[in-house]
């Protein structure tokens, strides 16, 4: 539901593995793997919206696809103890910049794309900074929904429902593509992936009408204290 709302899911989903015993290496697959089909469940839930989204963001499919799996060998390659090390400060990483989303959106924020034709320098532009988010995105989810929010912001949407969706769409995309070279790779703990893959399927299709009727400043403000308290848990735990 936080996924589909505001994004920052994955800053309560994946501490929480962590905090439940599992090594933080298999958490981030675990995470990625479970959280796909809430993707694809939450993008249906703005379908409406999607009808009217410019064809033009098809295009970011494909660097989408490039980036995760170049996120997801990444992370197989790095050693457990160096990701481990490594967690707190990309959960604190991802807080900050669920913090400054809005603010980046406004400064970013081009003129509407909704009537203007696709140009070259448009298409190039737009597929490098989709394929740096999926490269994050295969390596480390959290957080990946609010830099694709300030991307399509900085290209020039408006329409936060659409944008969403979009999200909802890439989101599904680079987290499947991570989720099948995890799955090859042998790092998904199946009980743990079963049970959130369903609750994702609920609140990824359930908080799209949610996210219609009731503001998103209250949930923002709940992420944001979760993930500055889940960071400042997980470095006085390392030690």
């Amino acid at each position: 539901m936080l996924n589909a709302i505001a994004g920052g899911g994955t800053l309560v989903t994946f501490p929480s593995l962590v905090w439940a015993g599992h090594p933080p290496l298999i958490a981030n697959a675990t995470n990625a793997f479970a959280l796909t089909p809430g993707s694809i469940s939450g993008a249906y839930g703005y379908r409406r919206e999607m009808l009217e989204a410019p064809r033009r963001f098809l295009y970011l499919l494909i660097p989408s696809v490039a980036g995760s799996l170049v996120g997801a060998v990444l992370l197989k390659w790095t050693p457990p103890a160096v990701f481990a090390a490594l967690v707190p400060f990309l959960i604190l990483f991802a807080t900050i910049l669920f913090m400054i989303q809005e603010p980046v959106q406004r400064r970013l924020k081009t003129s509407d794309v909704s009537h203007h034709p696709a140009t070259m320098a448009w298409i190039i532009g737009a597929s490098f900074c989709q394929f740096l988010v999926a490269i994050y995105g295969g390596y480390f989810g959290a957080g990946m929904g609010i830099l694709m929010l300030a991307v399509l912001g900085a290209m020039g949407l408006s329409d936060i429902h659409q944008m969403n969706g979009l999200k909802s769409i890439y989101g599904s995309m680079i987290n499947g593509i991570a989720a099948v070279y995890f799955v090859f790779a042998e790092l998904i703990d199946w009980p743990a992936a079963a049970v959130m893959a369903a609750g994702s399927i609920i609140g990824g299709y359930g908080a799209a009408g949610i996210a219609r009727r009731i503001g998103r400043k209250a949930v923002r403000r709940i992420v944001i204290v979760i993930g500055f308290a889940m960071t400042i848990s997980l470095l006085i735990r390392q030690k």
